[in-house]
């Protein structure tokens, strides 16, 4: 601080020669700008303010010199460059936790999301990390996992895994799902279901490899299949019909069947080229199944999502499935639920919504809803915000439908046609709907359909 008495003088221009100067009483407070910064004692007296050097460094490289405006030259001395506050630094990934509890044990549901794009590498290593952390954190074993990202990023996801979870692996292969790079890099995200529980967790194993786990607990088996995939089957169809039969061999050898099940997950890589097939052979599965009967006018399908995403590997689809078995399993499933009437009155075989016991109390299963009316048919064809708005809406109807409010919805996907409609969501919709969600490109089951979403719910679920 100068001495008593000096004033203060800044130069208005560049030139060597500092015979150019003016002088400046600055008052207290200039209107419209923010309080002055603290000074000593002396500038207080005077009402003074030093220049630059010693309120803010000067930048190594000053702009054209010029004049200021009194208020100007105050603002630009007393405010940050970024208005007042640092700038927000967007972190690597955001990590998702929910919890729900009960007296035997306690679900916890993991959404880990990258939010900047970085080396596959670094993506993975941070997103199991992440993972792993709140695995260990509330002492819970994986139920059911699953990876976004491209080829190439989730063989490095499947290294970061191994070295992360380290003796949390318990051997059953995570489900890696082939989606396009999108605005955050090439590995999307890393969703996972675990359990806290002192009950035993068995793995379930088909053709001798694991394909998912099980768990006991008061009368209640909850199953968990994962990836179960047949490329060695040959054509698309005839895949399909064959990972079916493996989930119904595994239910069987459990002494259940294909009616414990609560929901499935078909990832169908090429979906607009074999959808169509796909369904009449679901259709006639479920037929044999019991899930239908003959007359068709008694069905008891699951939920489910049929969306164009793939496996990584030469599979063309792959079929994840929850079912419950035992004394107390309990599954509710609703052809028609929200706004939307039966699905399979326009031939697809699943239920708008199931609701079934879990370890820690009831899940809810909103099966993959996208812009279709009561009749069926696709409506704002062309207009991807309207869709958007639709189908969200759908969904949220769904929910209320079972008392399930937005703040319980543990785990959500949504899968965007193109990378403009992902753009769209992202930046309109995903920062107003409190969901843990997912954000990935994929193809819907028609063509004119831009959007789909998919959420599941568990009342009582809380932030962790």
């Amino acid at each position: 601080m100068a001495s008593r008495g000096r004033r203060f003088r800044r130069p208005v221009d560049s030139s060597p020669s500092r015979s150019t100067v003016r002088y400046f009483r600055v008052p207290h407070r200039v209107p419209g700008t923010p309080p002055r910064p603290r000074l000593g004692p002396a500038a207080r007296r005077t009402g003074l303010w030093e220049a630059y050097p010693r309120i803010r460094p000067v930048p190594p490289v000053l702009p054209s010199p010029r004049v200021f405006s009194l208020g100007e030259r105050v603002r630009r001395l007393a405010v940050p460059e970024c208005g007042g506050r640092a700038p927000r630094r967007r972190s690597a990934i955001v990590t998702h936790v929910r919890v729900k509890g009960s007296d035997n044990a306690a679900e916890v549901f993991v959404t880990a999301i990258s939010e900047t794009s970085r080396p596959a590498d670094e993506q993975a290593e941070l997103l199991y990390t992440a993972v792993a952390d709140v695995l260990r954190r509330e002492n819970a074993r994986l139920l059911i996992e699953r990876a976004f990202g491209t080829d190439d990023a989730l063989s490095h996801a499947a290294d970061a895994r191994k070295a992360a979870l380290a003796d949390l692996d318990d051997g059953v292969p995570p489900v890696l799902l082939s989606v396009p790079e999108g605005p955050n890099g090439p590995l999307s995200a890393v969703q996972a279901h675990a359990i806290r529980t002192d009950e035993p967790c068995n793995i379930l194993t088909e053709d001798n490899k694991p394909c998912g786990r099980i768990l006991g607990a008061n009368g209640l088996g909850y199953v968990a299949l994962s990836g179960l995939t047949a490329p060695e089957a040959g054509a698309n169809v005839d895949q399909a019909q064959a990972i079916f039969t493996r989930a119904a061999n595994v239910l069987r050898r459990l002494g259940s069947s294909m009616q414990s099940v609560a929901r499935t997950w078909l990832w169908l890589g090429n979906i607009l080229d074999w959808y169509d097939d796909f369904n009449t052979a679901r259709n006639q599965f479920f037929t044999e199944c019991g899930l239908i009967d003959t007359s068709g006018t008694d069905r008891r399908l699951p939920a489910s999502t049929g969306i164009g995403i793939g496996p990584t590997g030469p599979a063309a689809c792959a079929l994840d499935v929850v079912a419950m078995i035992g004394q107390e399993a309990s599954v509710e499933c609703y052809h028609a639920a929200g706004m939307q009437q039966c699905a399979y009155e326009y031939g697809s075989a699943f239920s708008r919504v199931s609701r079934a016991k879990t370890p820690a109390g009831a899940s809810v299963y909103v099966s993959g809803t996208a812009a279709i009316d009561e009749a069926g048919v696709t409506v704002h064809v062309g207009d991807a915000r309207g869709q958007i708005d639709m189908t969200v809406e759908n969904v949220r109807a769904c929910l209320r439908d079972m008392d399930c409010p937005d703040t319980e919805v543990v785990q959500a996907i949504a899968y965007s046609k193109t990378p403009e409609i992902q753009a769209l969501f992202d930046r309109e919709y995903a920062p107003r709907i409190p969901w843990p969600c997912i954000s990935v490109i994929s193809d819907v089951c028609r063509d004119d359909l831009l959007f789909e979403i998919e959420a599941m719910g568990c009342p009582g679920a809380k932030p962790a």
